[in-house]
Order: structure tokens, then sequence, then C-alpha cells
């Protein structure tokens, strides 16, 4: 199977007068699985559209392999493409609705049929191929999705929230199962989601948009760890860095709740009521309403209850300062020294 590199140049797209992708850019390299992320009218699903060729662009510039496909047809950009309603034939059986597109193409029969073998038993489909959609589960007719996109062999494939229809148990397994395939196959993946938790375990690198532009692009663990604003660092994790205001006035504070300590009030920096306790077997979540706002910690094996009154210390290595007119990072050399941190 071939190879192939992605590369997005000043992409723009217009419905009427709003725009709907702003000056978007960005490369995918070989192999690699990108995801798009971001809240419900970010942006991600009309930016994918635009490199399947499902809408035109209103400016921009869109390559694949080297090879500008802007104003071509999706049949024509020699990709790959698996949609949250799976998009399966109702009156076709499983093995008809994975080779359907091979046979549009005019494939032979015998090497139809000997794909159709090799991707049913790597999807774990061959039990189901006399089987019509409707006697199947959501993860088997996702199964038939995906199979359909690798039978094509085509290097590219894109993803628009594939994995959305299904439970919380199945979405685990699925993920799984893609990122695995896209792996071994060696394909190159766009795929779209909302759900961060996807994104930070199935991706190379996440594209984080807001508003139709990008937000921060890296690999999970910097959108994690260096997050680029108060929004990725709202948007990441589970639950999200918390964002208070800082004594001084000039700039905002962030902390994760893993990195916050529950102490006795007359023994920490800040002090707060708690206000919420929410408990999740390994860990448990306590919000505090303190000075500056409201703030989780994650605590384990805490006897604390609603009302307590608590003090709340993080060291200065764990400390984020965002600018508080633009939300955007403040780098250190850019912060005064905090006050009230204790290490």
């Amino acid at each position: 199977m071939l190879v192939s590199q992605i590369a997005v140049e000043a992409l723009k797209k217009q419905f009427g007068t709003q725009n709907a992708v702003s000056d978007v850019s960005f490369t995918v390299d070989a192999g690699e699985c990108v995801v798009l992320l971001g809240p419900s009218g970010c942006g991600k699903s009309t930016t994918l559209r635009l490199i399947a060729g499902l809408e035109p662009t209103t400016s921009g510039r869109i390559q694949i392999a080297g090879r500008d496909v802007t104003g071509l047809s999706a049949s024509g950009r020699e990709i790959s493409m698996v949609f949250q309603s799976y998009a399966l034939f109702p009156h076709l059986d499983v093995a008809r609705n994975i080779t359907f597109g091979l046979e549009v193409r005019g494939v032979a029969r015998a090497e139809r049929d000997q794909r159709l073998a090799k991707v049913a038993e790597l999807v774990g489909l061959t039990p189901y191929l006399q089987r019509k959609p409707s006697q199947l589960s959501g993860g088997q007719r996702q199964r038939v999705a995906l199979a359909r996109a690798i039978i094509s062999e085509r290097s590219v494939c894109l993803m628009d929230e594939p994995l959305s229809n299904l439970d919380a148990k199945l979405r685990h397994d699925m993920r799984v199962e893609i990122r695995d395939l896209q792996q071994r196959l060696g394909m190159t993946m766009i795929y779209v989601t909302h759900d961060q938790v996807e994104a930070m375990t199935m991706a190379d690198r996440i594209i984080l948009m807001k508003n139709g532009s990008i937000e921060q692009i890296g690999m999970p663990h910097e959108l994690y760890d260096r997050p680029a604003s108060t929004f990725v660092a709202g948007f990441m994790g589970l639950p999200p860095m918390n964002v208070i205001a800082g004594d001084d006035g000039a700039d905002l504070i962030g902390v994760r709740a893993e990195h916050i300590t529950i102490r006795e009030a007359n023994s920490a920096p800040r002090a707060g009521v708690v206000t919420h306790v929410e408990y999740l077997g390994a860990d448990t979540m306590v919000s505090v309403d303190c000075p500056g706002g409201v703030v989780v910690a994650r605590a384990s094996g805490q006897a604390v209850k609603r009302g307590d009154t608590v003090g709340l210390a993080w060291s200065n290595e764990h400390e984020h300062r965002f600018d508080l007119a633009t939300g955007r990072r403040l780098e250190p050399r850019q912060t005064q020294v905090s006050h009230f941190v204790s290490n």
C-alpha cells in the first residue's frame, strides 16, 4: 500500500458571509494519524469535507502526495472515508457492502473476492458476510464501514466522528481497533472528533480548532502539559485545567487537578469551602470555592465532605499563567513570581 502526505495551505470556506474555516494550514506526514478536535461548530468537519472534495473551497490549496487536488472531485482524490452514519446499503449483505466500491470501479470478481477475504479476516467480519446491516450490532456495522475503507487500498483515510453512535464500551474497543489497523497498514489518517479522550488516545498529533481557526497543534501530551491558551486548558483533560484569577489581577493561573494538594486550611496558601465531592472509585474530585474561583482537586481516599473548609497548595513547576485579556499562554519570563504557591 502506498503512503501519502497531506498539505493544507491557507484553507478558507465561507457560507454566505460567515467564515466556517479561516486560514487553516497544516501538514500530515505519511503514515501519521492526526485528529481534528474541537467543539460543535468549530469547523473540523467542514475542514475534513474540504480535504475530501465534498465541499468546494473558497480559497486555499490542498495537496495529497504532492499533487494539487483542490479542484478535483472526491472520486479523483484517491482517498477513502468513513462517516458517522455508517452509510451502508440496507438491501445488500455485508460482503456486497464492503466490495461495492470495487464493483463500481470495475475491479475483477476474483480480485474482489481475494481482497474481501483478507479484509474481513482483518476486522473480524468473516462470520457475518452473508448478513444484512439490520442483523448487525452497532460495532459490527462500524467494522463494515471500516472494511469498506480498507478494501479500497487508498493511502489516505478520512474519518468523520465514526464512533459517536456507539456506547462507551464499544467506542473504547473500536478506537483501539482503528488505531491498531491504521498503524499496521501504514495509512495516513485524519480523524474528526469532539471527544478529547478519543483524540488523546488515538492521535500522533492533535489539531484543536475554535471558531474555524486552529488554536493549537501538537502531540497529545503537549496540549495537555503546555496549553497555548485558556481555551486549550479548558478543553483538554478530565476534569479540565483549573483557571482562576491571580492575586495580582494581572493574569490568570492554571493548574491541573492532579497537581493540587488538599491540606488543613491554616497550612496552605489558599483556603476555601468544599462545594461538591464526586466519588469515581480510584479518585475523588473535590470542588472548592476559594478566592479567584472554584478549583477542582483530584484526591485519593481523602476524607472531606461538602461544607468543609480546606486548604489548597501546588508547586511552582505545575502552575501555568495566561494573559487576562487574550487568554494566551505566558512564558515564565513574562510572569511575576507567584507569592501564594507552595513547594
